[in-house]
Protein backbone atom coordinates (compact mmCIF):
# COMPACT_ATOMS: atom_id res chain seq x y z
CA UNK A 1 0.00 0.00 0.00
CA UNK A 2 0.97 3.43 -0.94
CA UNK A 3 0.81 6.46 1.67
CA UNK A 4 -1.79 7.85 -0.70
CA UNK A 5 -4.19 4.51 -1.40
CA UNK A 6 -5.37 5.10 2.23
CA UNK A 7 -7.19 8.52 1.04
CA UNK A 8 -10.63 7.89 0.12
CA UNK A 9 -11.04 9.72 -3.07
CA UNK A 10 -13.70 11.92 -2.24
CA UNK A 11 -15.44 15.06 -4.68
CA UNK A 12 -16.29 17.32 -1.01
CA UNK A 13 -13.18 16.42 0.63
CA UNK A 14 -9.45 16.16 -0.18
CA UNK A 15 -7.89 14.93 3.64
CA UNK A 16 -10.32 11.74 4.41
CA UNK A 17 -8.19 8.94 5.18
CA UNK A 18 -8.15 5.82 6.73
CA UNK A 19 -5.85 5.19 9.76
CA UNK A 20 -5.70 1.52 9.80
CA UNK A 21 -2.44 -0.24 9.02
CA UNK A 22 0.13 1.52 10.84
CA UNK A 23 2.15 -0.51 13.02
CA UNK A 24 1.47 -0.21 16.86
CA UNK A 25 1.92 -2.36 19.79
CA UNK A 26 2.84 -6.10 20.52
CA UNK A 27 3.40 -6.48 16.99
CA UNK A 28 -0.36 -5.38 16.12
CA UNK A 29 -1.68 -3.35 13.44
CA UNK A 30 -4.59 -0.23 13.68
CA UNK A 31 -7.39 -2.17 12.21
CA UNK A 32 -8.52 -0.93 9.10
CA UNK A 33 -12.22 0.98 8.56
CA UNK A 34 -12.38 1.85 12.23
CA UNK A 35 -10.69 5.08 12.44
CA UNK A 36 -10.93 8.43 9.75
CA UNK A 37 -9.52 11.65 9.70
CA UNK A 38 -10.71 14.38 7.34
CA UNK A 39 -10.95 17.62 6.45
CA UNK A 40 -14.76 19.36 7.07
CA UNK A 41 -17.82 17.48 5.40
CA UNK A 42 -20.04 20.02 4.73
CA UNK A 43 -19.05 19.98 0.81
CA UNK A 44 -19.53 16.32 0.05
CA UNK A 45 -21.26 15.30 -3.11
CA UNK A 46 -24.20 12.57 -3.14
CA UNK A 47 -21.38 10.35 -4.55
CA UNK A 48 -19.46 11.31 -1.79
CA UNK A 49 -22.04 10.36 1.12
CA UNK A 50 -22.67 7.04 -0.52
CA UNK A 51 -18.89 6.29 -0.51
CA UNK A 52 -18.93 7.01 3.33
CA UNK A 53 -22.19 5.05 3.94
CA UNK A 54 -20.57 1.92 2.05
CA UNK A 55 -18.04 2.26 5.10
CA UNK A 56 -20.65 1.58 7.39
CA UNK A 57 -19.58 5.08 9.30
CA UNK A 58 -21.42 6.03 12.21
CA UNK A 59 -19.81 8.51 14.57
CA UNK A 60 -18.25 11.59 13.15
CA UNK A 61 -16.72 13.99 15.76
CA UNK A 62 -16.26 17.61 14.93
CA UNK A 63 -13.44 19.59 16.09
CA UNK A 64 -14.35 23.40 14.28
CA UNK A 65 -15.32 26.53 16.42
CA UNK A 66 -19.29 27.37 16.93
CA UNK A 67 -18.87 29.80 13.72
CA UNK A 68 -17.53 27.09 11.44
CA UNK A 69 -19.49 24.56 12.20
CA UNK A 70 -22.54 27.09 12.01
CA UNK A 71 -20.98 28.09 8.54
CA UNK A 72 -20.69 25.35 7.00
CA UNK A 73 -23.08 22.64 9.14
CA UNK A 74 -23.45 19.16 7.31
CA UNK A 75 -25.56 15.61 7.95
CA UNK A 76 -24.96 12.43 7.14
CA UNK A 77 -27.71 9.68 7.19
CA UNK A 78 -26.96 7.25 9.99
CA UNK A 79 -24.14 9.23 11.03
CA UNK A 80 -23.87 10.68 14.78
CA UNK A 81 -22.16 14.02 15.05
CA UNK A 82 -20.33 15.14 18.67
CA UNK A 83 -19.07 18.79 18.37
CA UNK A 84 -16.03 19.13 20.56
CA UNK A 85 -14.95 22.77 19.79
CA UNK A 86 -11.29 24.14 19.72
CA UNK A 87 -11.40 27.37 18.10
CA UNK A 88 -8.94 28.11 15.31
CA UNK A 89 -7.04 30.13 16.72
CA UNK A 90 -4.23 30.87 13.99
CA UNK A 91 -7.72 32.70 11.70
CA UNK A 92 -8.74 34.32 14.60
CA UNK A 93 -5.29 36.13 15.43
CA UNK A 94 -4.99 36.58 11.23
CA UNK A 95 -8.03 38.93 11.04
CA UNK A 96 -7.17 40.35 14.50
CA UNK A 97 -4.25 41.82 13.05
CA UNK A 98 -5.58 42.48 9.56
CA UNK A 99 -8.67 44.59 11.30
CA UNK A 100 -5.70 46.66 12.87
CA UNK A 101 -3.92 47.19 9.82
CA UNK A 102 -0.91 45.02 10.55
CA UNK A 103 0.60 42.83 8.29
CA UNK A 104 1.33 39.34 8.58
CA UNK A 105 4.62 37.87 7.25
CA UNK A 106 5.97 33.81 7.19
CA UNK A 107 7.65 34.22 10.18
CA UNK A 108 4.96 35.29 12.66
CA UNK A 109 2.49 33.08 11.15
CA UNK A 110 4.78 30.41 12.04
CA UNK A 111 5.12 31.69 15.61
CA UNK A 112 1.36 31.83 15.45
CA UNK A 113 1.27 28.32 14.15
CA UNK A 114 3.72 27.13 17.36
CA UNK A 115 1.13 28.87 19.70
CA UNK A 116 -1.90 27.20 18.16
CA UNK A 117 0.21 23.75 19.50
CA UNK A 118 1.07 24.91 22.69
CA UNK A 119 -2.63 25.96 23.04
CA UNK A 120 -3.82 22.48 22.30
CA UNK A 121 -1.29 20.90 25.26
CA UNK A 122 -2.38 23.95 27.54
CA UNK A 123 -6.40 24.70 27.11
CA UNK A 124 -8.11 21.84 24.95
CA UNK A 125 -7.55 18.86 27.42
CA UNK A 126 -11.41 18.86 27.86
CA UNK A 127 -12.36 18.47 24.81
CA UNK A 128 -9.50 15.63 23.76
CA UNK A 129 -10.65 14.06 26.92
CA UNK A 130 -13.92 13.36 25.38
CA UNK A 131 -13.16 12.11 22.16
CA UNK A 132 -11.45 9.51 23.68
CA UNK A 133 -14.58 9.01 25.63
CA UNK A 134 -15.86 8.49 22.68
CA UNK A 135 -13.99 6.29 21.29
CA UNK A 136 -14.07 3.58 24.24
CA UNK A 137 -18.04 3.50 23.67
CA UNK A 138 -17.81 1.16 20.94
CA UNK A 139 -15.56 0.34 17.86
CA UNK A 140 -18.21 1.69 15.56
CA UNK A 141 -16.93 3.22 12.58
CA UNK A 142 -15.54 6.93 13.22
CA UNK A 143 -14.33 9.79 11.10
CA UNK A 144 -12.91 13.21 13.11
CA UNK A 145 -12.32 16.17 11.77
CA UNK A 146 -11.83 19.91 11.74
CA UNK A 147 -11.66 22.32 8.87
CA UNK A 148 -8.70 21.27 6.55
CA UNK A 149 -8.08 17.91 8.73
CA UNK A 150 -4.56 18.94 9.47
CA UNK A 151 -3.77 20.82 12.88
CA UNK A 152 -6.64 20.02 15.45
CA UNK A 153 -7.66 16.64 13.74
CA UNK A 154 -3.34 16.48 12.95
CA UNK A 155 -3.24 16.97 17.29
CA UNK A 156 -6.08 14.47 17.86
CA UNK A 157 -4.57 11.58 15.30
CA UNK A 158 -1.12 12.04 16.87
CA UNK A 159 -2.57 11.35 20.31
CA UNK A 160 -4.68 8.70 19.23
CA UNK A 161 -1.96 6.41 17.25
CA UNK A 162 0.56 7.35 20.28
CA UNK A 163 -1.73 5.49 22.50
CA UNK A 164 -2.17 2.65 20.56
CA UNK A 165 1.43 2.33 20.49
CA UNK A 166 2.34 3.72 17.18
CA UNK A 167 5.57 4.58 17.22
CA UNK A 168 6.43 8.65 16.83
CA UNK A 169 8.06 8.70 13.28
CA UNK A 170 5.14 6.72 11.67
CA UNK A 171 2.95 9.23 13.50
CA UNK A 172 4.74 12.23 12.38
CA UNK A 173 4.35 10.67 8.87
CA UNK A 174 0.95 10.92 9.06
CA UNK A 175 0.87 14.08 10.22
CA UNK A 176 2.34 15.57 7.42
CA UNK A 177 0.44 13.23 4.62
CA UNK A 178 -1.65 16.53 4.68
CA UNK A 179 0.69 17.85 2.55
CA UNK A 180 0.69 15.81 -0.37
CA UNK A 181 -3.55 15.45 0.01
CA UNK A 182 -5.47 18.54 0.96
CA UNK A 183 -6.57 20.86 -1.60
CA UNK A 184 -5.80 24.62 -0.01
CA UNK A 185 -8.15 27.28 -0.89
CA UNK A 186 -6.51 29.94 -3.14
CA UNK A 187 -4.53 32.66 -1.69
CA UNK A 188 -6.82 35.70 -1.55
CA UNK A 189 -3.40 38.02 -3.20
CA UNK A 190 -0.61 36.84 -5.53
CA UNK A 191 1.89 38.70 -3.97
CA UNK A 192 4.71 36.76 -2.81
CA UNK A 193 4.20 37.72 1.09
CA UNK A 194 0.75 36.72 0.49
CA UNK A 195 1.65 33.51 -1.09
CA UNK A 196 4.12 32.84 1.68
CA UNK A 197 2.14 33.45 4.85
CA UNK A 198 -0.52 31.30 2.68
CA UNK A 199 1.64 28.52 2.65
CA UNK A 200 2.38 28.75 6.20
CA UNK A 201 -1.63 28.93 7.53
CA UNK A 202 -2.45 26.33 5.19
CA UNK A 203 0.17 23.40 5.13
CA UNK A 204 1.35 21.21 8.22
CA UNK A 205 5.56 20.84 9.43
CA UNK A 206 6.95 18.60 11.45
CA UNK A 207 8.10 21.32 13.79
CA UNK A 208 5.07 22.22 14.80
CA UNK A 209 2.87 18.81 16.29
CA UNK A 210 6.86 18.33 17.95
CA UNK A 211 6.15 21.78 19.52
CA UNK A 212 2.89 20.20 21.29
CA UNK A 213 4.92 16.52 22.20
CA UNK A 214 8.04 18.49 23.67
CA UNK A 215 5.23 20.86 26.01
CA UNK A 216 3.88 17.64 27.05
CA UNK A 217 7.41 16.26 27.86
CA UNK A 218 8.27 19.34 29.31
CA UNK A 219 5.08 19.72 31.42
CA UNK A 220 3.87 16.66 31.98
CA UNK A 221 6.54 13.91 31.96
CA UNK A 222 5.75 12.27 28.81
CA UNK A 223 2.90 11.54 26.59
CA UNK A 224 1.57 8.44 28.27
CA UNK A 225 1.53 10.70 31.72
CA UNK A 226 -0.27 13.06 30.00
CA UNK A 227 -2.99 10.25 28.68
CA UNK A 228 -3.89 9.20 32.05
CA UNK A 229 -3.56 12.14 34.04
CA UNK A 230 -5.53 14.96 32.02
CA UNK A 231 -6.89 12.75 29.02
CA UNK A 232 -8.49 10.20 31.66
CA UNK A 233 -7.05 7.11 30.00
CA UNK A 234 -6.19 4.79 32.41
CA UNK A 235 -4.35 1.37 31.79
CA UNK A 236 -7.57 -0.35 31.64
CA UNK A 237 -9.27 2.22 28.86
CA UNK A 238 -5.89 2.05 27.09
CA UNK A 239 -6.38 -1.87 26.98
CA UNK A 240 -9.86 -1.34 25.87
CA UNK A 241 -8.75 1.03 22.94
CA UNK A 242 -6.34 -0.85 22.00
CA UNK A 243 -9.08 -4.18 21.78
CA UNK A 244 -11.52 -1.81 19.71
CA UNK A 245 -8.94 -0.68 16.96
CA UNK A 246 -6.06 -2.89 16.81
CA UNK A 247 -5.86 -5.93 15.03
CA UNK A 248 -4.55 -9.50 16.97
CA UNK A 249 -1.17 -10.08 16.15
CA UNK A 250 -0.27 -12.17 13.20
CA UNK A 251 0.50 -15.88 13.67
Amino acid sequence: MTETDRALALQGASNFRDLGGYAAADGRRVRWRRLFRSDHLAALTSEDAQALAALGLARAVDFRGQAERAQHAYALPGVAQLALPIEPTVVRRFRELSARGELLDASHAERLMHDTYLGFVADDAPQLRAFFGQLLEDGAPLVFHCTAGKDRTGYAAALLLLALGVPRETVMHDYLLTNRLYRRPPAPADDARTRAVHAVIWGVHAGYLQTALDAIEREHGGVQTYLRERLGLSEAARQQLARLYLQPPAR
